[in-house]
């Protein structure tokens, strides 16, 4: 199975999940982008202490 075939499934799974589940495929969006802003307030707190 090559690159193409396996982008293909991941995306399948993606639509399978969100049709099957929408309110579960939310939760995990939100969490996902919590995730980021928590992770980017972290690293803004690290590159201010190192310039004080």
């Amino acid at each position: 199975m090559n690159k193409k075939h396996l982008r293909y499934a991941a995306i399948a799974f993606v639509i399978f999940y969100l049709w099957t589940d929408p309110q579960a495929a939310a939760d995990v969006v939100n969490n996902t982008i919590g995730a980021l802003g928590d992770a980017g307030d972290s690293l803004s707190q690290f590159v201010s202490s190192i310039g004080t």
